[in-house]
This record gives C-alpha cells, sequence and structure tokens, in this order.
C-alpha cells in the first residue's frame, strides 16, 4: 500500500527520533535495547522512504548524522580536525554487486577495467581515533557523533597494542584510525574476575553474597567501551584491551597510492591490523572472501559482524567522495545471526506480571557470536509443539540480530521419546492456567493470589480509574509487599494493623501514615463497579464493569452469576443478553469464580467493604436511549467522568463508532472516529455543546 505523502512525513519523522534514541544507547551510553539487526531494518525502512519521497528528507534524517552526541561523561570533549565517518551496510551478494556497479558508474569506467577492493573482517569494538605528531602519540579520542568525541589520551596509554612512538618515518601528522576491542576470552575472564571480587568483597564485609548485584559486562563490545571509558586510568590498565588499526584521518603525508599501502605502512610502525586483510580484483574472490570468513567467524577470538570493503584506490577514493555520513568508496557486508549447536538441558516455567505463562530453555552453554548463551526462550506452547523439543534434545541456537537467543531447528526431534507436555496449572501459585479460545499464549487463572502477578495487579486496584487510593501508589505496593503488610486487596483495608511498622520505617511521618490510613478507610465504601473493575479480571476493563453492574446490581449477586456461568447455558445467555457484553466476558468472569483461590480473595474483600447496591440513577434527557462515543481530548473532566455523565443521562457510551452511535462528542485532536462519523453520517458535537445537554438535564 503506497503511503500518502502525510503519512510518510509522519513515519519519517518518528523513524529519526527512534534511530537516534537507539543510537544514543548504543554509541553514548553503551547500553543497547535492540539488535542490530533490528536496528538495521529501522535505517533500511528510512531509506526507503527518503528514496521514496526525497522532499520530505529531514534536516535531522539519520543519514546525516554519525554516532551520538557525547553524554554527560567524566572525560573531557574534544573535536575530531577531520570528521570520523560511518559505514552504508549491504546484506546480500545483490546489494555488493550493486555497490560495485554504482562505484563503477559514478567514475565512469571502461567495461573490464577492474575495480580493486580491499576486504577486512568487521570488529566490534569502539571506534578511536590516534594522532601521532612526529611519531609521538598527542591524542586519543572516541568517535562520539563523529565531530565531537570524548578524550581517553590517558586511557589509550595503558593499551600494549598502542605505541607511544611510531617506528620507522612516519608523517608529521597521522591520525591512525581502528577498533578498542576485547578478546573473547579476555572477557570471560573479566567477568569471572568481577564475580569473584564480588565474593571476595561480601566475605570481608561479613555479608551474604548476592550474585545479581554484581555488574558484568554483556558483551566483549560493551566490556571494551566501558573499560576504554573511565575517569580513572588504573581502571582501564587491569582491563585486558587490544587495538587494530583499519584506517587514517587527517595525514600531513600518505605512505602510498592505495589503502593497501597506507594500511602496511602502518603496521610497519607498530600497529596491529586484522589478519584477514585481502586485496581483491573481482567480485567473485570478494564473495569467497567474505565466506571463508564468516565460516571461521566462531572460532575467531574476537568478535565480529560483518567484512567491510574499500575501493583501493586513493586518487578514486577522492573522487567518489561521500554521502551524508558514508563514503560511497566503502561499505559493510553484513553477517546475518550466527548459529551454534547445544544441548537442551531443561525447560522451565516463567509467570509473567500478566500470568502468562512463558517457557524458557536451559542450554548446555554455548558461545555464540562472543556470547555465551545459556538460556533461551521458547515464546510459548504452540512453538514448542512446532520444534517438537524435549529436554535432552539437540539443537541449533541463534542470537535473533545477534542479541535475542532463539532455538531454530531440533536436531533429535525423530528420537523416540516422551514429548514435553505444557502445564496446565500455575507453578507459582497452582491455579489453572488456560489459553482462551484464538490465543497462544497460556495463563495463569490465579490473579491477585500468584506472587508473579501481585504486584501489578494491586497497583492496578488501587490506580485511579479503580479505587484511587490517596498515597498508595507503586512504591508503597511493592515496599507493603516486600514488609509482608499486604498479599491481596482485602490486606490493604487491614493495614491500620500494621501502623506502628509503618511508622518504623524510612520515609515514613505520622502524618503521611494517618493520610494514607484515612485514604484507604474512605474506600471501604467504594462504588462497586470501581471494585469489580479493579480486581483486574480478564476482559472486564471500567465500561464494562459498569455494564454487569448495572444488572446484577450487588457484588454477591455477581458472584452468583459467575459461579453458576461455567455450567449453566441460561446464565451465560443472561450475562451476553446484556449490551455491549459478549461471550468473552462470560467465560472469564466463569473462570475466576471457578478458582477457588479467586473466590478466597473475593469473599475475604468482601469482608472488608460494604459497597452500596449499584443503582444508576438517570435522568429525563436529549440523549437517553442513545449510544454516545467521546473522543479526542477532553478539557473540562476526564473520559471516565464524561461516560458517568452519559450513563447517569440514560445514554450508553460507548468505545467505538458504529452504525448504532447516534452521537459523538469530540474534543481536540479528534482523529478516525472523527472520519467515521461523518461516513456514517452520524451527529458530532464538541464539549461545550455536551455540557449544555447535561446542563439542560437538571
Amino acid at each position: 500500500m503506497r503511503l500518502s505523502e502525510a503519512e510518510a512525513a509522519n513515519e519519517l519523522m518518528r523513524l529519526a527520533k527512534t534511530i537516534a534514541k537507539h543510537n544514543k544507547l548504543y554509541h553514548a551510553e553503551d547500553t543497547p535495547e535492540i539488535s542490530d539487526a533490528d536496528y538495521d531494518a529501522l535505517v533500511r525502512r528510512n531509506n526507503e522512504l527518503e528514496e521514496a519521497f526525497p522532499h520530505l528528507v529531514r534536516d535531522d534524517s539519520p543519514n546525516k548524522l554519525v554516532g551520538a552526541a557525547v553524554a554527560a561523561s567524566p572525560l573531557s570533549k574534544v573535536a575530531h580536525e577531520q570528521r570520523m565517518m560511518s559505514l552504508d551496510n549491504g546484506f546480500s551478494d545483490e546489494d555488493i554487486a550493486e555497490w560495485l556497479a554504482r562505484v563503477r558508474r559514478f567514475l565512469n569506467l571502461p567495461e573490464g577495467e577492474p575495480v580493486a577492493v580491499t576486504a577486512e573482517d568487521k570488529i566490534d569494538g569502539l571506534s578511536c581515533s590516534l594522532r601521532y605528531e612526529k611519531g609521538e602519540l598527542v591524542l586519543a579520542a572516541t568517535r562520539g557523533d563523529g565531530q565531537i568525541g570524548e578524550d581517553v589520551t590517558a586511557n589509550v596509554r595503558m593499551i600494549s597494542d598502542i605505541p607511544q612512538t611510531l617506528s620507522g618515518n612516519a608523517p608529521d601528522v597521522f591520525e591512525i584510525r581502528g577498533e578498542v576491542y576485547m578478546a573473547k576470552a579476555d572477557f570471560d575472564g573479566l567477568n569471572t574476575r568481577l564475580m569473584d571480587e564480588g565474593k571476595a568483597d561480601a566475605a570481608t564485609k561479613n555479608v551474604a553474597f548476592d550474585p545479581e548485584k554484581i555488574r558484568q559486562f554483556a558483551n566483549p563490545r560493551n566490556a571494551a567501551a566501558g573499560s576504554l571509558r573511565q575517569k580513572d586510568a588504573n581502571i582501564t590498565a587491569k582491563r585486558p584491551l587490544k587495538f587494530w588499526a583499519h584506517g587514517w584521518g587527517v595525514a600531513s603525508a600518505l605512505p602510498g597510492e592505495t589503502a593497501f599501502d597506507v594500511m602496511t605502512a602502518i603496521e610497519s610502525w607498530g600497529l596491529p591490523l586484522s589478519p584477514l586483510v585481502k586485496r581483491f580484483e573481482t567480485l567473485g574472490d570478494m564473495l569467497t572472501h567474505y565466506r571463508h570468513i564468516e565460516a571461521e567467524r566462531a572460532d575467531l577470538p574476537y568478535d565480529i559482524d560483518g567484512v567491510v570493503y574499500k575501493v583501493d584506490r586513493l586518487d578514486w577514493q577522492q573522487r567518489l567522495g561521500f554521502v551524508a555520513k558514508a563514503p560511497r568508496w566503502a561499505l559493510a557486508h553484513k553477517f546475518p545471526a550466527e548459529r551454534a549447536q547445544t544441548t537442551l538441558e531443561s525447560i522451565d516455567i516463567q509467570v509473567g506480571r500478566t500470568g502468562k505463562l512463558t517457557p524458557v530453555g536451559r542450554l548446555k552453554p554455548v558461545t555464540v557470536g562472543g556470547v555465551v548463551v545459556s538460556n533461551v526462550t521458547l515464546h510459548n506452547r504452540d512453538e514448542i509443539e512446532r520444534l517438537g523439543v524435549r529436554p535432552g534434545d539437540r539443537v541449533v541456537v541463534q542470537r535473533a540480530g545477534d542479541v535475542i537467543p532463539q532455538v531454530v531447528e531440533n536436531l533429535t526431534r525423530d528420537e523416540q521419546r516422551e514429548p514435553y507436555v505444557f502445564p496446565d496449572h500455575c507453578p507459582e501459585c497452582n491455579s489453572e492456567a488456560v489459553a482462551e479460545e484464538g490465543e497462544v499464549d497460556v495463563r495463569c487463572t490465579g490473579g491477585l493470589i500468584c506472587p508473579a502477578q501481585r504486584f501489578q495487579r494491586l497497583v492496578h486496584f488501587v490506580s485511579r480509574a479503580a479505587l484511587d487510593i490517596d498515597g498508595l501508589g507503586e512504591k508503597s505496593i511493592a515496599e507493603f509487599i516486600d514488609a509482608g503488610f499486604i498479599e491481596s486487596p482485602a490486606d490493604i483495608f487491614r493495614l491500620h494493623q500494621h501502623r506502628g511498622a509503618i511508622l518504623a520505617r524510612d520515609g515514613w511521618q505520622e502524618k503521611s501514615v494517618d493520610n494514607l490510613l484515612a485514604a484507604v478507610e474512605k474506600k471501604r465504601s467504594a462504588d462497586a463497579a470501581r471494585l469489580l473493575f479493579g480486581l483486574g479480571i480478564r476482559h472486564i476493563g471500567a465500561v464494562t464493569a459498569r455494564d454487569l453492574m448495572k444488572n446484577f446490581t450487588t457484588l454477591p449477586r455477581l458472584a452468583e452469576i459467575g459461579m453458576a456461568a461455567r455450567e449453566d447455558e441460561a446464565v451465560r445467555e443472561e450475562i451476553t443478553a446484556i449490551d455491549g457484553v459478549g461471550p468473552t466476558v462470560a467465560q472469564a468472569l466463569a473462570d475466576f469464580f471457578h478458582e477457588p483461590h479467586n473466590r478466597a480473595v473475593w469473599e475475604d474483600l468482601l469482608g472488608e467493604v460494604t459497597p452500596p447496591d449499584y443503582i444508576v440513577e438517570t435522568r429525563d434527557s436529549a440523549v437517553a436511549g442513545k449510544t454516545v462515543v467521546f473522543t479526542g481530548k477532553l478539557e473540562t473532566m476526564s473520559r471516565d467522568e464524561a461516560k458517568a455523565q452519559a450513563e447517569a443521562l440514560g445514554a450508553k457510551a460507548s468505545g467505538s463508532v458504529s452504525a448504532k452511535t447516534d452521537l459523538l462528542v469530540a474534543g481536540p485532536g479528534a482523529g478516525s472516529k472523527m472520519k467515521k462519523a461523518a461516513e456514517l453520517g452520524i451527529e458530532v458535537i464538541d464539549e461545550a455543546a455536551w455540557a449544555d445537554i447535561v446542563k439542560a438535564a437538571g
């Protein structure tokens, strides 16, 4: 489907912001949140849109930016005399062939004239520029955003691969650019040492050792970046950092007419290069070298993520020049996700905060792309069946985008063993675990009694749309759970029993405790629909809770209906006959009250609260019996208040526009609902006109 110009502009804006965020996380903060493959996909989508809509290219386009601005840092900033550029990426043989063809077209080369290209493995490290003057190292800087980096001279002097003085006859000024990295074995050793030091420190202080508090590095690239960007160079000195050169910046003279010759000279001055740098004249030889490096990748002592090709002749490089942030004369040929074989030793079930049961495979540890992988997500019950995996199977593991481990193949699925049986009860609370019709996820029905779900469920229970208890937010809920004061909604109404213990805790004063307890007491007679919504029963939102309570009026009556709904078809029909309530809600009620743990929570709560019967008093109004939808930003009231007003006027408040809608109340920012209302010929009024309707009803 072709995008409109407005849609393309909006997507380009979102992509620019998203890519800038991930650039900052990766380059400036060394804490990436997405895989290289996911990042590359964002960039490719941005490039597609810019190519299709060249007049919409933004000033902050990712193609105009390199790296990320230097974040707040104890290291001083330094400007690069010559900008440090990035590289464009290719992902297929066809991409590389097209790049070579573009080079030939740009240079207007005659058919048959070879284009010599250097090819080397692309190491996954931290870019660094080394400035030598009269052979002496005078400055070292990280790339930063390509124009401003961090001064890491003192730290770089601690890296044995980097000479303080160049050997031979180097030019008066020469900037050598390359990557600071950490070898795989050194990375493993560093993480082991950090863990051992944590154990020793705990023993010295005579406290329990908590491995979760030890900050280990996730991968060699992060370890290298974190080690180089230390305020104290003595810490860097203790880290096993290495360096290799892959290019140059400012130079008062060049020791050759080709890139290969210059790199050979740099090596003669005492800087290490990749041992896999080669020069080729045909596409076939380039791709053969790429395949060779790809095959050797897992066994290399360092992490790489592709092969870099560069036009060898420097006069051609100068003619080709740059496009935005990258040279025309170079391209990175990225690798697909790396794979490895190992044994699936067990399958554990983790319960998420929404009750979802996620199977996690425990692997015999295996190194994939420089990271030791011992756990892998198996996603859900259907994925286990698709793969046919069982403990003991030999599996192929892939780091999707070189980040998220997943099983891509079961090598022993034909062996005769019992299949894995996915649990039908929650491993945390032993409640039933079920998958709703049409869903693949299996969920615990334990709700509030399930330890894995308790925190989020209780936060929801006291939220503004539910009980709205002042002073009881996420921080307090977490604190009271940890202290053993609350486990269920009813416990909130028993907090007064812990008044003294709360007062004794840090941050609590007599006034704040008494205010909290008073706010809790006010909610003992809370609205029944809010209590029902607050319990977080699946598929029962705020509107559905009101619809149910309008029909059944009391919570005890609703419980009777819920307990009977599982076996009694007539009761289910009574529920689904309610306007806006369907079979999904009826089933959710039946499932909730079928579980003994949930009934116990329900009865315990009703022992602490006394909500009045739910009777909606309606007034004669212009909208009585009509269906009203609210959209856009309401400026004088909340959406919940507006819906409550509609119900009080005898109208039904709906969340979507349909042929059954009688009136749309639109505030600023109204979008698709306004368009649909116009198509259906539905009356549309603004918030002021709605206020007049409410006022006229008395």
